[in-house]
């Protein structure tokens, strides 16, 4: 059998452990890789970098800041892409006072105090019920720990200087999954069906009992989710 090629792309702090379900039990019908999305402060350049060691046609699936970088791959190179999927993620700018948030963590992260960033960041991308549970909570510090302040910053200044994605959503022609947590407070499902309304024949999935990292949190239900998407 042949296997798809599948290019994953991470989220704000993520890095191939929110990945982990999926490279483990996609192995049959995909051959994935997990992008790096630490290197660079603007998404073009971001996605230039995805694009250089990408090969050269895939599946594309990206979540939150992957999502981001996603819609750019689909702007430059769209005859790349076989199929996309956009999990927690929102095709328009943030709201004023996200990109106030935004521009304060990263004045603190300057200023030496990212250690208790992460910590401090749980409740927002969690289910209320996962926040608690050792595992999901210690593999998202951990990966926060492994990208660092630096990259911390440089993801932020990519996502604060990102353009608004909706204007290109109807010339998106490939087979989409757009997916998310029920209880996902940053992208919540409003956000991600205002992408599957703007995307020619998308379908829209709402994961339950999941924040904003659902391939963490409810990975076997987004791994089904993805391996559908890959054989439909």
């Amino acid at each position: 059998m042949t296997k798809t090629p599948l290019l994953l792309c991470p989220g704000l702090l993520n890095d191939a452990a929110l990945w982990r379900h999926q490279l483990d039990s996609l192995t049959d019908v995909a051959d994935a890789q997990v992008a790096d999305l630490t290197g660079a402060e603007s998404v073009a350049a971001l996605a230039a970098a995805v694009l250089e060691r990408a090969p050269p046609r895939f599946a594309l699936a990206g979540l939150s800041m992957g999502g981001y970088v996603a819609f750019e791959i689909m702007r430059r190179a769209p005859e790349r892409v076989t199929r996309l999927a956009l999990l927690d993620t929102r095709a328009r700018l943030d709201p004023p006072e996200s990109r106030a948030r935004r521009f304060e963590l990263i004045d603190i992260a300057r200023r030496g105090g990212f250690a208790k960033l992460p910590s401090q960041m749980l409740a927002g991308q969690l289910h209320p019920d996962h926040v608690a549970v050792p595992q999901i909570a210690a593999t998202v510090l951990a990966m926060a720990e492994r990208i660092g302040p630096e990259a911390f910053i440089r993801q932020q200044r990519a996502i604060l200087d990102r353009p608004d994605s909706r204007p290109g959503l109807a010339a998106i022609h490939v087979p989409t999954l757009v997916a998310g947590g029920r209880q996902d407070g940053i992208t919540p499902p409003d956000v991600l069906r205002e992408i599957a309304e703007g995307i020619p024949a998308a379908k829209l999935v709402i994961v339950e009992e999941a924040g904003h990292l659902t391939p963490l949190e409810q990975p076997q239900a987004v791994s089904a989710l993805l391996r559908y998407w890959l054989q439909s």
